[in-house]
């Protein structure tokens, strides 16, 4: 008993250092995440890449030029499923959902592309 209480006085304090304010950065953290977004898409990019996807189908006469003015069904010759299907794959190419009403609107590429643009999460 006696040697506790030695022990306690002789024992000497810790003296806490103040820090300084300035010293002191508080930040907050940050729960949103930054991610590099994709190059805005451009009217030649995004026509330049229906192109490409419409030279990959059998059926289009690759001996004929497809311009923004080629038609789907009458130009490079179509037919009605061949034209969905070039919707779906619209659809996936630029990671977008085209309601069935607005995809029997786009008949022609120059139509497709303006879509495509006019649309903000395209890519």
């Amino acid at each position: 008993m006696f040697r506790s209480t030695l022990f306690r006085s002789l024992r000497t304090p810790l003296v806490r250092q103040p820090i300084a304010p300035a010293a002191i950065s508080i930040t907050k953290p940050s729960f949103v995440r930054f991610y590099a977004g994709f190059p805005a898409l451009s009217r030649d990019l995004a026509k330049e890449r229906i192109v490409e996807l419409l030279e990959g189908y059998d059926k289009v006469d690759s001996a004929k030029e497809i311009t923004e003015e080629s038609a789907f069904v009458q130009d490079l010759g179509l037919d009605s499923l061949d034209v969905v299907e070039v919707v779906m794959e619209v659809e996936h190419e630029f990671n977008i959902q085209i309601p069935d009403h607005e995809a029997d609107t786009l008949k022609t590429v120059g139509q497709t592309v303006d879509y495509i643009l006019a649309q903000p999460d395209a890519c």
